[in-house]
Order: structure tokens, then C-alpha cells, then sequence
């Protein structure tokens, strides 16, 4: 106990106190694992910058600190860091040659023969696999998992003490506390209790079998099908329990449950919940019917598709967890023995867009897509209307080069977005119903910049704007560099909440775990920051967390990293085309926070109100003021002003409310949009449209006031 003490208080100035002291005893150490662990926490602390002791990600698990009577957990999964020094595949082919280590070398992974598998039982098999983007590793034998410097860490005490293989047991991570061991529990028994509860489809009469599959529009998808994938029927909610073996011994991991629900247009509408969380579900629905010497595989976005692509043509098909925006890396070492990786994407519109992701994370040369079209609908529903579903994926085109695209590969693509414009013009929110009368939706790919007098609230209005999509799925990155993470959180956990938590503190809990539930990050940088820095760490997001749209608070804070003796309005200028290059290549919204130039107070801002507008202006596709009117009797009036729209052109203004419990913005309901048509020339100019407003305004009641009777006999006569 006295070395522990000494490891973990070496480089700390703060006392760290473990909930239960039972639980450093949860799992056996042995002296090698003792070691490397002692290597380990050595040489992370000597390399510390600041005296911090680092917490290690979900692979590994959290750590849990006692704070008053109160346990927090600290777990890093929902802040992204990017490396000191990010590894490179070339770094880790080097290292591995040096250790004399052989390497096959593969799509997306570099394999090499486990470390934590006997040399007796290896059989020649290349198992862990190493990301060549990340260095994350993933043993599938021991479903051991870590970073780079895991791995090296593992290698030197091997080498050192000359042993051919470690425990799996070095690596599973930090001992979990009580709260999260009971956590797991409840998780494994209610997935043990949904299993167990459901039944077979084949097992329901045929009249009532054939009532569920009409429900879930899949008539022709057969009980051999069902039972070959071991679809079940959980009765209480009439839902369709998708099961999750994983593991060495395949065992049972987790469900998917899938509900429809029709609508008053016929349409069905479907809802998923997973257990374990959303967070934690990695199933790969199909993947243990998949044979070690399939070369070709079809990827899917849902369960059902990969149920019908599998009867209709006999191929290998895989479904993804969380449907095909997203591909966490973790899954990668699963899909790297095929040659071929056909990408059905279904309903996806934008399908060029998500293509890019795949392509990035499988590999240019292997996929293919199957792009959605009148002729080429989502898999069950090809089934369901006859259509021969092996000529459409023989059909389908090869990603071909990263930069280069031909009419043939965007044909569809067009096609649907003149079908499907509510779907092309992107998520709309629920909150800002009238801003989706001037933008129509948020999209990916666009840059969005962001304006608004100093303490009008410009920080509160864009996290609640980016929580509105983060809660309908988008993934978001936060970057706030001008306050610090808690304090961002509590903003936006208030503004999830709709009221005030310091005043209904048991309700914290409820909250915080719906909250913990969204699709939401944070970057750990805080203060000035280079531009780099930044877009590194955004390009790991990207690549891990399949991030769609990155928030920038602000750019003023990455300007004071540049050099010194260079034009600040050129160093903004980089900054800006840096982030614009980064959303075009990501396929990823950035929305980026400037402070204007110092104006009158009674001024309205204007485009050219932008610190340093030119460049801002030219590369943005949205524009978006917060305007604040200043009253001496009471707070100021707040409006939204869209100064700039590049998908449509539609520009104008509208009121908002501030509600001080909630620290959220409403429009009031009682006013209207007011659209403004301003021409290029005339942008900038207040004055005149003021005046033209004003001209408008009369003609207006002109229009409505009683016309003058030129004939009054006449006017008599009629009556």
C-alpha cells in the first residue's frame, strides 16, 4: 500500500480518495501485472506536464472519486484529447520491425499474433489488431483492448521479463465500483430477462405471426430467416428483440428491441432501445453467422435490411449498431477479412456524404455502394416489392478515387434530392421552428458563422441551439475555449432540463442520465489554442465518434497561438479556410463563434460588423446575428437575424425570449417572421432600409384605409 500511495500522490497536489477500499482488491494482481502496472503509472507521471494525475478512457474503465458524501465518476469518454504526439501508422510499423514483431498489413488495422494468448494456443493466427489511424488495439481472443502506449508498455515488460505472453487480466482496466458494478448487473439480468421472457416467431400461430411481420412491414421475410438470425417477439411491447452475442464464447451481450408504430399517413415509424445504453451497444447484428472464409460482406443500417439482403441473395450481411452514420472504431478488426464491402444505405438521401465516412474508416479500394433510388430502395423494402436484390448490388459502384466524382456516381444522389427535399435541407430543430422558415434545417458540410454583441448571451443561445440537434442524434463537439467544460455542461443540463436544478437538486440524477445518454463531447482545451491543436483534435473526432457538427467558441481565442509578426487579419483569414476546408473534406457542420468589431450601442450589427468580415462572409454558407436592442427600464429585446443563407437564399429576423429559470430561448408566439430580401449593393446600408421599411409600412395602411368616392349619386344608387 505504501508504493501505491507513493505512485499516485507522486506529481499531485491533491488528495484522491477511492470510494470503497474493497475495491482495489477486486481483481488479483499478480507481480507482473503489479509492474507493469507500477511502469505505467511512472512513467505517465514523470511525463506530466502539469501535476494531474490522468484518468483512462470507457476501454479501461473510469475511477471513481469520493467528493463529501457524494460519488462522481470520472470517466473520459465524453471529452476528446487529442495525443501529445498523435501516432502514425508509419511510427508503429517502425516500432514493431525494431521489436522484431511480425505484421501483417491490413485495411484499416496492422494484425500481429496476441500477447495474451500462450504461444502454444496461437495457432498462427494474427488476432490483435492495431488502428492505424489511432493505435487502439483490440484482441478478438481476449477482447483485451487499449491505446498505443498500452501496447508498448506490454512489450517492454514482456521484453524485460523475457516472457512470450501476459495475462489478459493486465488490461481490463480500473476496478469498477459498487454503483457501477450493480449498474452492469442490472443491465445483464434485464437483457437475461427480456431473452428468457421472449418467444420464437415460429413458435406463434401462423395467423398471429403473419399479423406481427405485416406490422413491421416485412410479409416476405421468412421463419427460417427469423430463426436463422434468432429474431424473437417480446409479447408486453410487441416488439422485435434483435439478440447480441459477442465474446470468445458467444454469449449473450445485449438485446435491440424495435417497435413500429403507424402513423395517420400509413407510414410506419420505428422506435429502438438497446440494453445495455446506446453507448456501450457495439453488436454487429449477423456477424456470428459470418464464416472465417467469406471475402464479401453487405453492410447495412438496420436489422431488418440485413434480414432480407440475407434470404434474397445468400451473401454475408452485417447491421450496424447505430445505423450508418455512425461506425465506431471499435468494430473495425471485425470487418477486416473482407475484400469487398458492399454499403446498402438505405434511405439515406446524402448518400455521397456518408460514403465518405466509410471509405475514410474501411478503406477507398474495397467499398462499394448501393445508392437509394426509385429502382433502389432500402433492402425490405425491395423484398417486399419483388425486386432482385443480387442485380442491384452487382449493380453497385466502386467508391473509386477520394477527390474525383462522375455524374454517374452523384446521378442518384441528384435524383433524391429533388425527390426528398425535406430530407436534403437537413435536421430542423424543434425549438426554433422559425428559423427553419429562413434555413430550412442544419446540413453537414456547411460552415456557419455566428455573431452578437458582448454579454447578449451568445454562448447560451448556441449551446441550446446545438443541444436541439444533439438530442434528435446529431453528434456535436464542443470546443469552448472561453469557459471551462463544468460550467458549459451546467448551462446545457439546465437547458435539458427546462428549469432550474440548484433548486430540485433530487432530480439531478434523472436528468444527468438522460443527459449522460446524447451524443455530445467536449474538447479539453481551454484558453489559447493554435490552430492545429484544434483541427487534430477535430479530425480524431471525426474518426471515433463520427462527429456531425463541431461548435467553436470563439475564433478569437486560436488567434493569439499564431505568429506574432504576421497581419492578424491574415492569421484570421487561415483560421477561417482552414475551418472551411475541414467541413467541406469531414463532411462536417462547424459552426464558429466571432465577436464583432465595436459598434454603437444603438447600432444594429450588420455582416460587415464581423471582426474581420471579408474572408468570414465569403466562406461562411450561414450568417447568423444575435441582435440586442438596449432598454433603460428593463433587459434587452433579443432577435435572430440570418444575414446569409447559401442552400436558399432566404434571409430575415426574428424575436426571441430569454427565460432566465431555464436559460433558454423561445420565439414569443404571438409575433411573426419578418423575411428580408436584401440585395448586395444594398447590404450594410441601414439607413435606407429603414426608410424602405418605413415606405412599405405606409403604403400599407394606405392600402387599407376607405378609398374616396369620385361619383357620390352614384355610390347612392348602388346602395
Amino acid at each position: 500500500m505504501i508504493m501505491w500511495r507513493r505512485l499516485l500522490l507522486r506529481g499531485t497536489t491533491c488528495l484522491m480518495r477511492v470510494t470503497d477500499p474493497k475495491i482495489l482488491h477486486h481483481r488479483p494482481f499478480s507481480l507482473l501485472c503489479l509492474r507493469l502496472v507500477t511502469h505505467r503509472l511512472s512513467h505517465k507521471l514523470s511525463e506530466a506536464p502539469c501535476p494531474v494525475l490522468r484518468l483512462r478512457s470507457n476501454l479501461t474503465g473510469p475511477l471513481f472519486v469520493e467528493v463529501g458524501t457524494r460519488t462522481h465518476k470520472k470517466d473520459a469518454k465524453s471529452t476528446v484529447e487529442f495525443p501529445a504526439s498523435p501516432v502514425t501508422v508509419t511510427d508503429i510499423k517502425h516500432y514493431l520491425r525494431t521489436k522484431e514483431i511480425p505484421f501483417h498489413d491490413g485495411y484499416s488495422c496492422l494484425h500481429i499474433q496476441s500477447i495474451f494468448v500462450k504461444s502454444s494456443n496461437r495457432k498462427e493466427t494474427f488476432s490483435l489488431f492495431i488502428d492505424k489511424t489511432t493505435g487502439q488495439f483490440l484482441c478478438k481472443d481476449t477482447l483485451v483492448e487499449g491505446s498505443w502506449e498500452d501496447l508498448q508498455d506490454c512489450l517492454e515488460v514482456m521484453q524485460k521479463e523475457q516472457e512470450d505472453f501476459l495475462s489478459p487480466h493486465v488490461l481490463l482496466g480500473y476496478p469498477e465500483s459498487v454503483e457501477e458494478q450493480e449498474e452492469r448487473e442490472r443491465d445483464l439480468r434485464e437483457v437475461q430477462r427480456i431473452w428468457s421472457s421472449s418467444v420464437p416467431l415460429t413458435d406463434l400461430p401462423e395467423d398471429e405471426a403473419q399479423l406481427i411481420k405485416t406490422m413491421f412491414q416485412i410479409p416476405k421475410v421468412s421463419n427460417a430467416t427469423l430463426k436463422k438470425f434468432g429474431v424473437k417477439l417480446f409479447k408486453p411491447t410487441k416488439s422485435l428483440v434483435f439478440p447480441w452475442f459477442g465474446g470468445p464464447d458467444c454469449s449473450l451481450k445485449g438485446v435491440k428491441l424495435l417497435s413500429a408504430q403507424r402513423t395517420d399517413t400509413e407510414k410506419v415509424i420505428y422506435n429502438e432501445v438497446t440494453v445495455p445504453k446506446c453507448s456501450s451497444y457495439y453488436n454487429l447484428f449477423g456477424l456470428p453467422l459470418i464464416g472465417r472464409m467469406d471475402s464479401e460482406v453487405v453492410l447495412t443500417g438496420h436489422e431488418l435490411d440485413t434480414l432480407a439482403v440475407s434470404q434474397a441473395t445468400g451473401l454475408p450481411s452485417i447491421a450496424l449498431p447505430r445505423g450508418v452514420s455512425c461506425l465506431p472504431p471499435i468494430l473495425l478488426p471485425y470487418l477486416e477479412q473482407f475484400k469487398r464491402v458492399t454499403l446498402w444505405l438505405g434511405g439515406n438521401v446524402r448518400s455521397w456524404e456518408a460514403s465518405k465516412m466509410f471509405s475514410r474508416k474501411l478503406g477507398l479500394k474495397r467499398c462499394l455502394l448501393v445508392r437509394p433510388g426509385e429502382f433502389q430502395p432500402c433492402p425490405v423494402e425491395a423484398l417486399a416489392q419483388g425486386k432482385n436484390l443480387v442485380r442491384i448490388i452487382k449493380a453497385s459502384i466502386p467508391a473509386a478515387h477520394k477527390s474525383i466524382v462522375s455524374f454517374k456516381q452523384l446521378r442518384e444522389d441528384v435524383y433524391g434530392e429533388l425527390v426528398n427535399t425535406e430530407q436534403v435541407a437537413g435536421v430542423r430543430w424543434t425549438r426554433f421552428p422559425e428559423l427553419n422558415k429562413i434555413l430550412k434545417g442544419h446540413r453537414k458540410g456547411e460552415l456557419t458563422v455566428f455573431t452578437g454583441p458582448t454579454g447578449s448571451g451568445k454562448t447560451t443561445f448556441i449551446s441550446e441551439l446545438a443541444l436541439d440537434l444533439c438530442m434528435q442524434g446529431v453528434n456535436t463537439l464542443w470546443g469552448s475555449f472561453e469557459i471551462n467544460n463544468v460550467r458549459l455542461a451546467k448551462i446545457m443540463l439546465t437547458q435539458f432540463a427546462m428549469q432550474r436544478l440548484e433548486e430540485n437538486l433530487e432530480q439531478y440524477d434523472f436528468w444527468a442520465d438522460k443527459f449522460e445518454e446524447l451524443p455530445l463531447y467536449f474538447m479539453t482545451f481551454h484558453g489559447q489554442q493554435s490552430i492545429k491543436n484544434v483541427l487534430d483534435t477535430m479530425q480524431h473526432a471525426v474518426y471515433l465518434y463520427d462527429i456531425n457538427h463541431v461548435i467553436i467558441d470563439n475564433l478569437q481565442f486560436m488567434m493569439g497561438q499564431e505568429n506574432l509578426s504576421v497581419d492578424k487579419f491574415a492569421v484570421q483569414d487561415h483560421i477561417i479556410g482552414a475551418f472551411r476546408k475541414f467541413a467541406t473534406s469531414s463532411s462536417c457542420h462547424v459552426t464558429l463563434i466571432i465577436h464583432p468589431r465595436k459598434e454603437e450601442d444603438d447600432r444594429e450589427l450588420q455582416t460587415a460588423s464581423i471582426f474581420g468580415s471579408a474572408k468570414a462572409s465569403q466562406e461562411a454558407d450561414n450568417i447568423l446575428i444575435l441582435q440586442e436592442k438596449k432598454l433603460v427600464t428593463r433587459p434587452g429585446r433579443r432577435s435572430l437575424q440570418v444575414t446569409k443563407n447559401r442552400f436558399d437564399g432566404d434571409v430575415g429576423i426574428f424575436p426571441l425570449d430569454f427565460i432566465k429559470s431555464s436559460l433558454t430561448f423561445s420565439p414569443p408566439s404571438k409575433h411573426k417572421l419578418r423575411k428580408v430580401q436584401i440585395k448586395p449593393e444594398d447590404e450594410g446600408n441601414e439607413v435606407e432600409a429603414k426608410m424602405a421599411e418605413a415606405k412599405k409600412e405606409k403604403t400599407e395602411k394606405a392600402n387599407k384605409a376607405p378609398r374616396p368616392v369620385k361619383n357620390p349619386a352614384a355610390a347612392t344608387e348602388t346602395k
